[in-house]
């Protein structure tokens, strides 16, 4: 059995996990390093954590400083560093600004993740 770039394929490959597929290309494999660096930081991971506890949003700056423990600039880091990666998204109405997750965000991330 060949491989989509040429080498012997293991056969038992398919039974392994979901890459087999095929490998993802740079442009992909760049982007899912960048959401699993954002990822690799306890504080941000306990915000996630937060929002979905919560149904996964919106939740406002205070509701997520209260609930994390974390100051509010603070809070305001990591949100900006997950809104960036696109793992969430912010929503402004009048002087209120809540956070949701971006459950699509996650599918890619999961996918790669799972062996199933």
């Amino acid at each position: 059995m060949v491989s989509s770039h040429g080498t012997t394929k293991n056969p038992h490959i398919n039974e392994c996990c979901s890459l087999s597929n095929g490998p993802i290309d740079q442009a992909d494999s760049v982007h899912l390093a960048q959401q699993f660096k954002v990822l690799a930081d306890p504080a941000r991971l306990r915000l996630l954590s937060i929002l979905c506890d919560e149904g996964c949003g919106p939740m406002s700056v205070s509701e997520l400083t209260t609930l994390s423990g974390l100051s509010q600039p603070t809070v305001s880091h990591h949100l900006a560093k997950l809104r960036d990666a696109g793992l969430l998204a912010k929503r402004q109405t009048g002087r209120t600004v809540t956070h949701e997750v971006q459950k699509q965000a996650f599918t890619a991330l999961c996918k790669l993740l799972s062996f199933d």
